[in-house]
């Protein structure tokens, strides 16, 4: 399965849902703010865009453990990047999500949530994402583990970070 943006494991059923989603969106934003402002954090992973690309293609590791979560925390300073991930979860799922803020001083009840919690059977199947940085700015990306009481997690994920093409018109015909 593939995710992409706003769709990160959700269904085909969820997708053309009939509820109303201006309130579906609200309640599931608050879900991200409340858990950034009052869960508890077992790890803060920050890397800059050019740590993302010296990564080549290695895979890492993000233990959370239960009734917790941990972030990465990726710096962007220019639009028009595109931030990619895949990860995969042991020994159960875990719930992802990626909330954006200017800085890292702006309070969480200011932040965008840019793609909302979701719940992934990533233990069964490789989950793979990307988002286009339209901001400089924070971009969190989450591991919630805090629904399993008993089981603590471990993700590994790879991530990578594409620069915008620049078109310098050399393929244009004369």
């Amino acid at each position: 399965m593939r995710c992409k943006c706003i769709y990160v494991c959700r269904s085909s059923s969820d997708l053309n849902s009939t509820e109303d989603s201006d309130e579906l969106i609200g309640s599931v934003q608050d879900a991200e703010i409340c858990l950034l402002k009052s869960g508890e954090m077992t790890l803060s992973v920050p890397f800059s865009v050019e740590d993302v690309v010296q990564f080549g293609d290695k895979s890492r590791e993000l233990f959370i453990r239960s009734s917790c979560y941990s972030v990465i925390l990726i710096t962007a300073t220019h639009p028009g990047l595109t931030i990619s991930w895949v990860f995969s979860s042991e020994p159960k799922s875990i719930a992802f999500s990626v909330v954006y803020r200017e800085n890292l001083d702006t309070p969480p009840e200011q932040a965008k949530v840019l793609i909302p919690l979701t719940r992934c059977n990533s233990h069964k199947e490789t989950i793979q994402g990307q988002l286009k940085v339209r901001n400089s700015g924070e971009y969190t990306l989450i591991f919630d583990n805090s629904f399993s009481r008993f089981l603590s997690k471990k993700v590994q994920y790879r991530l990578s970070i594409e620069k915008p093409e620049v078109d310098n018109g050399s393929d244009c015909s004369s």
